[in-house]
């Protein structure tokens, strides 16, 4: 049920895009789509090889605080103003068009680094199965680019037909992970020791590993992309569905491939590489585990191919309705014959290859990094992960106060599609804003991969998370000044779909 009042805040993309853009998602590719922006599995090899048997607790207290909180605001948001772009929209509404557009811009900006670290999670499971491959840095950049340029492809097709492809995957995914699962408990009841220390205090978080906190945090973003295409949802009961279901499967399965991984990969420091997902597979299931693993490898090599183009269309909708409402240029709004926002998906592809054309090919061959060609790959993903948790959580904390401004300024509205009584809203704003910043701290607390130095890696996500935020904020001024938005939602429409 989409309900405003007074049509002085109720954004042109509000009203025009749902007759730009097709209705075709239902419940089942809603689930599907969190699933592929949530569940990242490789995190749970990063817990496990990072944090051992502790992985568990910050896996349920990143569920408790971060995940179920964030599910609850945004199915509440979701439900009054199910319009396309998520948390751009409902930041507009409560504290107006730069806060809004920041927010957007915030939750943009993590998908273009998300993409190289995709794309880099190929290259890992490539040199899974064959170590010889891809050991020199271009390669790995050439690959990434790859996958970048098969997301777009893939992105601006008829989403209809994109869509099925994916809920193949996504099914496919879910049974290799069940094979990690299953690798671990065969491991288990081997005869052979388990190769993590599991003694008492290895179950206790401390300052040591609380770094891995912010690695669940990470792991767990992206609670609201979905309905960053909210008006080609055929039916509003899909929001809650998805982020019940979604959330269900997410929890179980980081839970299942940290437990395969854990208690099936040896040595212990191969743990945790995102290839070791695969690893616990060829490892722990016996005679098949060679063949089984190279299986589940094209399977996770498939589902992160197609994982890029669920970002790659999923955000690109932030531009498409930023184009529509003059904070972009208009030709961000831009459909093809198929009714995608191609220009929008082309444009982050380009900045996003761009981006792994300089990380792999030209800073390798200009500067001096003091890293094995093969070890590039591993310290490019951590850097990214690291630097896409600092600054989606800038957008979740932005999500977090919303849902509270929102519940003042729309009270009717609010309590027309209530999910839970008013203290759960603010014992949930409490805890996504308590963890988003804690899941900022400890992240620079100390790297997830002991390739580079601590001041290295401050230096790094430091740089990255700053620099971002202030290209933001110049975007916004220099689209304000500089695009024309006293124009009619007829022309608007007519400069998206000619």
């Amino acid at each position: 049920m989409a309900t405003t009042t007074g049509n002085d805040d109720i954004l042109r993309s509000e009203r025009v895009a749902g007759g730009i853009l097709p209705k075709v998602l239902n419940s089942f590719d809603m689930v599907a789509i969190f699933v592929a922006i949530v569940l990242f599995i490789s995190n749970a090899a990063v817990m496990a090889g990072g944090a051992g048997p502790s992985a568990y607790i910050y896996w349920i207290l990143g569920f408790l605080t971060f995940l179920i909180p964030g599910a609850i605001v945004t199915g509440q948001l979701g439900l009054m103003f199910p319009g396309e772009g998520s948390i751009y929209v409902w930041t507009h509404k409560a504290f107006g068009a730069f806060m809004g557009f920041f927010a957007g811009f915030c939750a943009w900006w993590p998908g273009i680094l998300v993409m190289i670290a995709t794309g880099d999670a190929v290259v890992a499971l490539i040199q899974q199965i064959n170590a010889n491959l891809l050991t020199d840095p271009w390669q790995q950049g050439l690959v990434i680019i790859l996958v970048i340029a098969c997301s777009f492809v893939l992105s601006i097709l008829r989403f209809r037909a994109t869509q099925n492809v994916v809920n193949v995957v996504f099914v496919a995914y879910g049974a290799a992970i069940l094979l990690v699962g299953l690798a671990g408990v065969m491991a288990l009841f081997s005869g052979h020791a388990a190769p993590v220390d599991y003694s008492a205090q290895k179950w206790l978080p401390n300052i040591g590993n609380a770094t891995f906190y912010g690695t669940v945090i990470l792991a767990l973003l992206g609670i609201e992309v979905p309905l960053n295409m909210g008006v080609e949802i055929t039916n509003t009961r899909a929001i809650t569905r998805y982020l019940l279901w979604g959330s269900v499967v997410v929890m179980a399965a980081y839970l299942i491939g940290t437990f395969g991984v854990m208690n099936a990969v040896t040595p212990v420091t191969a743990q945790g590489s995102p290839s070791a997902i695969a690893a616990a597979v060829t490892q722990g299931l016996g005679p098949l585990g060679p063949f089984l693993g190279v299986v589940v490898n094209l399977i996770f090599i498939g589902f992160f191919l197609f994982n890029t183009a669920v970002y790659n269309y999923s955000f690109g909708r932030l531009l498409f309705v930023s184009g529509l409402d003059r904070r972009m240029p208009p030709i961000m709004s831009r459909v093809n014959a198929n009714r995608v926002p191609w220009v929008a998906v082309l444009v982050q592809s380009v900045i996003s290859a761009v981006f792994a054309f300089l990380a792999f090919i030209v800073v390798p061959y200009t500067l001096s990094t003091g890293l094995k060609p093969s070890d590039l790959s591993t310290v490019v993903y951590d850097i990214l992960q690291a630097a896409v948790t600092v600054i989606w959580c800038v957008s979740m904390v932005i999500l977090f106060v919303d849902v509270i401004i929102i519940r003042y300024k729309y009270h009717e509205a609010f309590v027309q599609a209530r999910l839970a009584p008013d203290w759960v809203f603010y014992l949930c704003s409490i805890l996504g804003l308590v963890a988003s910043a804690v899941g900022v701290w400890v992240t620079f607390t100390g790297p997830w991969t002991p390739l580079i130095s601590s001041l290295q890696w401050t230096l790094w996500i430091g740089g990255i998370g700053l620099l971002s935020l202030l290209i933001g904020v110049v975007v916004f001024f220099i689209g304000q000044a500089t695009i024309r938005s006293n124009i009619s939602d007829e022309q608007a429409i007519a400069d998206a779909t000619s």
